[in-house]
């Protein structure tokens, strides 16, 4: 083999894990992170407030709601992993069918 082709391979396989580092270290901080809810005041603390004359006698106000999504996943980051699912299993579908066409025995005509 030519030692600038294996050199070659050598570069490009050290860039390849230098990214795939650079991408979990990158990712580690998001993966990591915790919600932690703040404490909560002990229960002796606790100290009930007085409800007003008119509590819940009053006209009731329709008021809108609108739905917060919290987490989830973007519609086009789904588009994008069906879309990569789809062209890795047409590439190992091919990949698969021209080994088996070359493992094959010829086909022969016979009289």
């Amino acid at each position: 083999m030519n030692p600038v082709r294996r050199l070659r391979r050598l570069a490009a396989t050290l860039a390849g894990l230098a990214c795939a580092l650079l991408a979990f270290g990158a990712a580690a901080p998001a993966a990591l992170a915790d919600h932690v809810p703040p404490p909560s005041p002990p229960m002796w603390d606790h100290k009930p407030i007085p409800l007003i004359p008119a509590h819940g006698t009053g006209p009731v106000y329709k008021v809108p709601v609108h739905t917060v999504v919290i987490g989830g996943m973007p519609g086009w980051q789904i588009a994008l992993i069906a879309a990569g699912a789809a062209l890795l299993a047409a590439t190992v579908a091919v990949v698969l069918h021209r080994a088996w066409i070359t493992r094959r025995k010829p086909l022969t005509a016979t009289a």
